[in-house]
């Protein structure tokens, strides 16, 4: 089954075995960035921005967005590191392969994929392919499934809920005690769990095909797209992997601007997480993330073009017709114009008024920090020409502006 095509049963029989034949099976799976559907149109993002944090496969959700007419802001917070001298790797290959484990357990499919180019461009492939021939097979979930069945071997059994600790407890639950059992491990290698397996088993052997970095000083794409989510210029932002989250946040912290990063993702910047991983540290900052219920990318597209299209629309009826802003384009009609960011933030503050009065100084007040009176009166002033519908935005003398619901 390849590991795009829907839910896998996790029913497969493993309890009170140390070893289960590893079937060879010679049709890899890979997974699909993106599923048919009929909701995917053109310009179903027209206007919103995006936030992509990803490194790794950032291309693919980038393009996505961007041919559904999003603009998309992409600033990787960490990137993913091949070591320059894959020796560590190849000597716990070798370590690996001598040991013979009862147990692999598979985390990611871009580890296992690399790790086996790794091993074949050395010389390795073969004796690890036949090393773990017999070794019973447990992945964390389907793209970890597509990448161990590439190699031409076959799984044993999937993780009830596509974690490192639901896999893990699968293992401490179904099989006895004093194994030999081998880990590939992500960027992010999470020692409790490897605890977990040491105070139980025999050996733990680990290892790690790639690991994440942070960005360095020199790439500034980080702090824009911290001043972006802080002053509301992005609509959504998307997360793949948790330490991108945690990195995020340094990086905020590192700008002193930590408490209006959060406060924006709490408010107006949705933030969407591909899984329950990546949730955590959002959810632990107060945040509420969307997030997909297969923790795939293809379901990370469409949730963010779904919501987006369903709850950041703001619509207002006024004597002018039905205006929408969604994102930075405001629709008055049939009519789409795109507004500077001064213009939008005035704009936002009155369609959230719904025709109410909104004061020169919460107008001014809308906009940055350092604006002032006469700010907030030219950026009015262009707004109103930028929309070219005399009358929709009324003057109160006096007390301020509204539309002319």
């Amino acid at each position: 089954m390849a590991s795009g095509a829907g839910p896998v049963s996790d029913s497969e029989p493993g309890a009170c075995a140390a070893k289960l034949p590893a079937h060879r099976v010679p049709k890899p799976a890979t997974e699909p960035i993106e599923v048919a559907a009929p909701f995917l149109q053109p310009n179903q993002l027209d206007g919103f921005r995006i936030g992509v944090t990803s490194d790794r496969r950032s291309s693919d959700l980038i393009d996505a967005f961007e041919r559904r007419g999003a603009r998309v802001v992409h600033a990787p917070t960490l990137r993913i590191a091949h070591s320059q001298q894959d020796g560590p790797l190849l000597d716990d290959t070798r370590t690996l392969i001598a040991a013979r484990p009862d147990i692999l357990l598979a985390t990611t499919g871009y580890g296992v994929r690399r790790w086996f180019e790794v091993a074949e461009a050395d010389g390795l492939g073969s004796e690890l392919t036949d090393a773990l021939a017999d070794t019973t097979i447990l992945v964390r979930g389907p793209k970890a499934r597509g990448g161990i069945r590439a190699t031409g071997l076959n799984d044993s059994g999937m993780s009830h809920s596509e974690t490192t600790a639901s896999l893990v407890d699968k293992v401490l639950a179904e099989y006895p005690p004093g194994l030999i059992v081998g880990i590939q491990v992500h960027g992010a290698t999470d020692e409790v769990q490897l605890d977990r397996l040491r105070a139980v088993h025999e050996r733990v052997l680990v290892v790690a095909p790639y690991r994440w970095i942070a960005v360095d000083d020199s790439d500034e794409r980080v702090y824009k797209l911290v001043e972006a989510i802080c002053s509301r210029q992005l609509d959504c932002v998307t997360f793949t992997s948790a330490p991108a989250v945690h990195a995020l946040f340094t990086a905020a912290e590192g700008m002193e601007v930590y408490p209006e990063l959060i406060a924006a993702l709490q408010t107006q910047v949705c933030a969407a997480a591909v899984g329950p991983v990546t949730s955590a540290p959002l959810i632990a900052a107060g945040i509420a993330p969307i997030q997909p219920t297969r923790f795939r990318m293809g379901a990370l597209i469409r949730l963010v073009c779904e919501y987006l299209e369903q709850n950041m629309i703001e619509r207002v009826e006024t004597q002018n017709g039905l205006v929408q802003l969604r994102g930075s384009i405001v629709q008055v009609g049939e009519e789409r114009v795109q507004l500077p960011p001064t213009a939008l933030a005035i704009m936002r503050a009155l369609v959230r008024a719904r025709g109410a009065v909104v004061s020169r100084d919460d107008l001014t007040l809308s906009l940055a920090a350092d604006s002032d009176d006469h700010a907030m009166e030219v950026s009015l002033s262009r707004l109103r020409q930028t929309l070219g519908v005399p009358g929709l935005v009324a003057t109160v003398v006096k007390r301020g502006y509204r539309l002319n619901v």
